[in-house]
């Protein structure tokens, strides 16, 4: 009877152990088939999740909106060594997630010589956007760079001309008040910058997408007026930077009369006054009263990224604004009410108590439209009364560049690219006092792994 027991026993456990085999076996196949579905699914259907609280790697709406407009299928081609291929497709692949028309392209220039040099490959690691018979290089790997080369695919070159023979600032000029940062800018989203005159010239040259006056000291020609004024009322698009008339020392700023009374027969009329403000702010960077700072804006798309941002404006002028049978204008930004404009111009001594001088708030830039009659063909203007918030010792403080590169893609009707601008990491460091840390490390250190060798003790204690 013995034996026929032990034999009975032995026979549960072989066949308990044969369904436990077999139900592990199961088991083990059905993980195995879910991780290939998984697998399969994920290929099919590239899909990223972006937890980061500014959505740095998500493109933005604008990019969305070009991409998700395509009529036609793109290629981007990322040229550089194989074993760089990996640092790009993070970039490269959003793009590709966005539309089946999007196509993307690895070239191995060690591999393929030739074909690099076809591309005309000067830096390797470079990305070229082709749309039709139209291949434009990304000026970086970056959406500000991909997205602006698609721009351009689409658009074709756009032009910046910079009015010279006025004492204006220099485009090239390298110095703190020459723009050459200004044309950096420009160029890295995809626009074409040159200095023109207009002394010469009987109108405005086809070519310029948009006109920048900045900051003339001379007094404009009735010729150079006329070629501005016919250019606006056709459909082109300006930017002007009118400093205040200043007249000491050896600082003299014409009136510019006609300018100025081109601009008051849009409806934006400059003052003859000095806009100054005395800002907390401004003093924790080192600044006086004669840069106000500006964190006032409307509603118009080129500031309306620009809130809880800070521009400033160094040596400015402000202005009245109403709209004409021809113009409508929107205030792009003013001052607060603490600040003051003195119209003595004649002069380097303010006195902040004189009761002539006017009380804030003032405005200090607008935007316009001019009504040119053609459906879909308005004209544009943006004016400022500041032409160093642009030069190269103002133009990186705080939102200055993003402010002029907003104007400039408002005025040639490039609003896609507002906004497209690199999503800086947040500082989300942990900031903590010595009695927290201390609290952290006897948590971390002590409390749970003591929580969890007890918790391992009892439960061997009660297998036992």
């Amino acid at each position: 009877m013995a034996g026929t027991a032990t034999t009975v026993h032995e026979s549960t456990v072989a066949a308990r152990q044969a369904r436990y085999g077999a139900t592990s076996v199961l088991y083990t196949l059905v993980v195995i088939a879910i991780l290939v579905l998984v697998n399969w699914l994920a290929n099919r259907y590239n899909k990223t999740v972006d937890t980061t609280s500014n959505k740095q790697f998500t493109l933005s709406q604008e990019t969305q909106k070009v991409i998700n407009g395509l009529k036609q299928d793109a290629t981007i081609t990322y040229i550089d060594k194989a074993s760089n291929f990996q640092q790009a497709r993070g970039m490269l692949d959003r793009y590709k997630n966005l539309s089946p028309k999007i196509h993307v392209q690895y070239i191995d220039y060690q591999k393929q010589p030739t074909v690099a040099h076809a591309y005309g490959l000067r830096f390797p690691g470079t990305a070229y956007v082709e749309i039709g018979p139209r291949r434009e290089e990304a000026k970086s790997l970056t959406e500000e760079g991909i997205t602006g080369a698609f721009l351009k695919d689409l658009k074709g070159v756009r032009k910046v001309c910079v009015v010279s023979g006025g004492q204006e600032h220099a485009l090239d000029g390298t110095e703190s008040n020459g723009l050459s940062q200004f044309k950096t800018l420009l160029e890295r989203d995809n626009y074409q910058a040159q200095s023109v005159t207009l002394i010469d010239k009987t109108a405005v040259p086809d070519d310029c997408k948009v006109l920048a006056v900045a900051g003339p000291k001379s007094d404009y020609t009735a010729n150079e007026v006329t070629a501005i004024k016919n250019y606006i009322e056709n459909g082109g698009r300006a930017l002007f930077l009118l400093d205040p008339p200043l007249d000491f020392g050896r600082e003299h700023i014409a009136q510019n009369k006609g300018l100025v009374d081109l601009l008051t027969s849009w409806g934006v009329t400059p003052q003859n006054d000095l806009v100054l403000e005395e800002n907390p702010m401004g003093q924790l960077f080192g600044f006086g009263p004669e840069i106000p700072l500006v964190s006032n804006y409307g509603s118009q798309p080129i500031v309306n990224d620009l809130k809880n941002s800070f521009t400033g404006f160094p040596v400015a002028r402000s202005f009245e604004i109403k709209n004409t049978d021809k113009t409508t204008i929107d205030k792009l930004f003013s001052t607060s009410d603490r600040a003051i404009a003195t119209t003595k111009l004649n002069t380097n001594e303010v006195n902040p108590a004189d009761p002539s001088n006017k009380k804030g708030p003032f405005i200090l830039g607008v935007a316009g439209t001019y009504n040119t009659g053609k459906p879909g063909n308005p004209g544009r203007f943006v004016v400022i009364g500041s032409s160093g918030f642009l030069d190269n010792s103002m133009l990186h403080f705080q939102a200055n560049q993003d402010l002029a590169l907003n104007a400039v893609n408002w005025l040639s009707s490039d609003e896609d690219l507002i906004s497209i601008r690199p999503k800086q990491a947040e500082d989300r460091r942990l900031n903590v006092n010595q009695r927290q840390m201390n609290v952290f490390a006897y948590t971390d250190l002590i409390a749970i792994p003591l929580f969890i060798i007890v918790a391992g003790v009892a439960v061997f204690l009660k297998r036992r």
